[in-house]
């Protein structure tokens, strides 16, 4: 199983980044799917999820209504649409996949991870 997330980089306050995560060797549209996030010196927190049909969306307080999940079965990829991004949003990003079909907020439910790819946001 391959998890490879892309789209990180450096922008400013206020700016935008599109996360992709291209998902192989499991069946993809059968799996809930998370993104998460770490700081340095921090643990890793959930940020969004997402179920097996894209039917059901999570994300936490901390980006919602600035960051949105979604998925393309067809390209086996999760997406994770950042905007206004904040100096507090900075750190690697992970993408996951779920022992179940549907996204969860909890680390322990995901078994499959990706590299993660770097966000940062500069004041």
């Amino acid at each position: 199983v391959q998890l490879q997330a892309s789209g990180g980089g450096l922008v400013q306050a206020g700016g935008s980044l599109r996360l992709s995560c291209a998902a192989s060797g499991l069946t993809f549209s059968t799996k809930g799917m998370g993104w998460f996030r770490q700081a340095p010196g921090k643990e890793r927190e959930f940020v969004a999820a997402i179920s097996w049909s894209g039917g059901f969306t999570s994300v936490a307080d901390s980006v919602k209504g600035r960051f949105t999940i979604s998925r393309d079965n067809a390209k086996n990829t999760v997406y994770l649409q950042m905007i206004s991004l904040k100096p507090e949003d900075t750190g690697v990003y992970y993408c996951a996949a779920s022992i179940t079909g549907w996204g969860t907020t909890r680390l322990s439910e995901y078994n499959y991870w990706g590299q993660g790819t770097q966000v940062t946001v500069s004041s």
